[in-house]
This record gives structure tokens, sequence and C-alpha cells, in this order.
């Protein structure tokens, strides 16, 4: 065996890109806001009382953060007192979201891909990353696949050693 021989890495330099929608997901510290707090018996929702609530309340606790508005209990919540929310809570927070952290993940990550120049990608043999340590949803998946086709010369799923697949375009 020739010891000499330097080590090659071939995936490297197989032209392949590798898109890892995990690395796309938001790192952003995130804050819970439950509107069952501020209801009369946790029950309902009176605007005088709801108001002078969210007035007081210490909007700076979420400095910086993404607040998820939430609401605990079962009761009916008008649609104008997410949207108080949301005007209270922008002077300090980084985003502000209705909905549990994987539904704002999902948003956040559509919002993401949605600002990818897929122009990039012309010609280009793609592989998404299959596997991580965070849930990416499986509808953002279908999202990224449906902006690669048109540019891309294959999409591929998994990893460079094991792939799936998706689409290659047809030799012209």
């Amino acid at each position: 065996m020739n010891t000499n021989k330097p080590l090659v890495n071939r995936i490297a330099n197989s032209g392949l890109v590798n898109i890892d929608l995990e690395q796309l997901l938001s790192t952003d510290p995130i804050a819970i806001l439950d509107i069952k707090n501020f209801l009369f018996m946790e029950m309902i929702l009176k605007e005088k009382d709801f108001r002078n609530d969210l007035d007081n309340h210490d909007w700076t606790q979420y400095q910086n953060k993404t607040l998820l508005v939430q609401c605990s209990v079962d009761a009916i919540i008008p649609k104008w007192a997410f949207m108080l929310v949301a005007v209270k809570a922008e002077e300090y927070v980084k985003d502000v979201f209705v909905g549990t952290e994987n539904q704002y993940y999902f948003v956040d990550l559509l919002r993401t891909l949605s600002q990818i120049d897929y122009a990039q990608y012309q010609d280009k043999r793609i592989i998404v990353k299959g596997c991580g340590k965070r849930e990416v949803d499986a509808a953002a998946y279908l999202e990224i696949a449906k902006c690669l086709k048109p540019y891309a010369k294959s999409i591929m799923y998994g990893e460079a050693c094991s792939t799936v697949p998706i689409f290659k375009k047809p030799r012209s």
C-alpha cells in the first residue's frame, strides 16, 4: 500500500452543494406570553381591563426575544387582542408571533426560504440535509424542493454518502 498518496476528499471535490435547513432555523431566545393571565377568571376578556393590564405589563422582560403569544385555556380571544399585544410588544421584541414554538420555527423558516436568491443554485447538484438535532417541518422540505427545482441540475435528500434522488433536470 502506497502511503505517500495524499488523502482526497472526493465529496468535497464533487461539486455537490449542501443545504442544511436546520442551520436556517432561528436561534433567537424565545419568551411566551400567556393571555390567560390577562383574562377575568382566566375565561373572559374584558376590553378595558385587558388594555389596562397590557399598559402596565413589563414588556422589557422580552427585550430582543421572540415573543410567542398563546392562550393555555379554552377561551374566546378576539382577533384585535392579538393585534393589541403586537403593538405593545413591538418596540421591545425581535419578533412577535401567535402560536407554539414549532409553528413559529416553521413560519420563520418559510420566511427565510423566501428571501434566498435561488439563482445561485443554477445547474448545481444539491443535497438537502435530512437529519439533525432540531426538528424541521416536512413542509419546509417541500418548499425548498419547489424553490430549487427551476434552477438545480439535481436535488437529493440525505447525506453525501447516502442520498435519495428527488429531481434531475432532463438533458437538453
